[in-house]
């Protein structure tokens, strides 16, 4: 991937996900640490998943950070595994049908980041 080096995750946001071909290889870690500057806040979790914490300060803007990645997910066709405890949320993101990585996992990860920050915190 030609953007690999860059932090600039606006070269993310502005791709959608694509479904991944039976076949289609995960990424290996040197295209993933290219990658993961561009979502800095995420962690690379055993070179198979990107995670990352959200802190709220409520239930209620928890659950309206969750509907909107939820709406993100049915728009883009990739959905993460999200887990929900009062004003935190963790969000991992792994494409499944391939057992790893792919770039639609990076672009999640930069559009997810860009909702949080629309939603002021």
């Amino acid at each position: 991937m030609s953007n690999e080096g860059t932090t600039d995750a606006s070269r993310l946001t502005a791709k959608h996900c694509v479904p991944c071909e039976v076949g289609t290889q995960p990424f290996d870690l040197e295209t993933i640490n290219g990658l993961l500057p561009m979502v800095s806040k995420w962690k690379l979790e055993d070179a198979t998943k990107l995670t990352r914490s959200f802190r709220f300060n409520n239930f209620i803007e928890s659950m309206r950070f969750i509907n909107d990645v939820a709406q993100l997910a049915e728009a883009e066709g990739h959905h993460p595994d999200i887990f929900v405890s009062y004003s935190y949320v963790r969000i991992s993101l792994t494409t499944h049908n391939i057992g790893g990585l792919s770039e639609n996992d990076f672009i999640m990860a930069a559009k997810i980041d860009e909702i949080f920050a629309k939603n002021g915190a």
